[in-house]
């Protein structure tokens, strides 16, 4: 793949990200870093988000590396650039499904059919997205969470390591579910919820 590839942000997830890339056909990956200098997975960090616009030289695409989602909200606002959506070779993506820009699928993931994901969200390793969800722009849908059909995720809201949410469920925006939730209820407003959330 010729064009460059530019991942904001070095830390974890970035790395993660930089192996998606790998595999989807990059060879010209670089990290951008508001804290870190040097290297990432052997790729080289050009700068900080302050470079960004003298990076953007119409032959390069850019990707949030970042699972915060209120720093990549911020920074996918903030930027206007060429966002580019990456999806893990194994993840299994059903017909009928739109992913938005800047969103990356991770490992295994499945999203089934006739659901939408919005842009600069993270569909995490082995997380299942069934049938007609519907999941908001920011949203980050950790290891492991399975939602069930006719689930809806308002934007920016984080759902937690193997969490789950039986079908027909809304989750509102700016929500936290925590690690191993069960949710079988409605949340209508925004906070932290934990545990069985009925």
């Amino acid at each position: 793949m010729s064009k460059r590839l530019v991942i904001i942000g070095a830390g974890g997830h970035g790395k993660v990200i930089a192996d998606i890339a790998l595999k989807n056909g990059y060879t010209d990956i670089v990290f951008i870093d508001d804290n870190s200098k040097g290297e990432c997975m052997g790729f080289p960090i050009v700068g900080t988000t302050s470079d960004v616009e003298k990076l953007n030289d119409g032959n390069t695409e850019f990707v949030i590396g970042i699972g915060n989602n209120a720093t990549r909200k911020r920074l996918a606002e903030q930027f206007d650039v060429n966002w580019t959506t990456l999806i893990h070779p194994s993840a299994q993506i059903a017909v009928n499904v739109s992913v938005g820009k800047g969103t990356v699928v991770m490992a295994g993931a499945v999203i089934n059919v006739c659901s939408s994901v919005g842009d600069h969200c993270i569909i995490n390793t082995c997380a299942v997205v069934e049938h007609d969800n519907v999941i908001g722009d920011y949203v980050h849908i950790s290891p492991g969470v399975k939602l069930s059909g006719t689930v809806s995720v308002g934007r920016a809201t984080w759902i937690g390591t193997g969490a789950s949410v039986i079908n027909n469920i809304s989750i509102c925006d700016d929500v936290i579910i925590g690690v191993g939730s069960v949710v079988v209820r409605d949340v209508n407003r925004k906070g932290t919820y934990y545990g069985i959330i009925s």
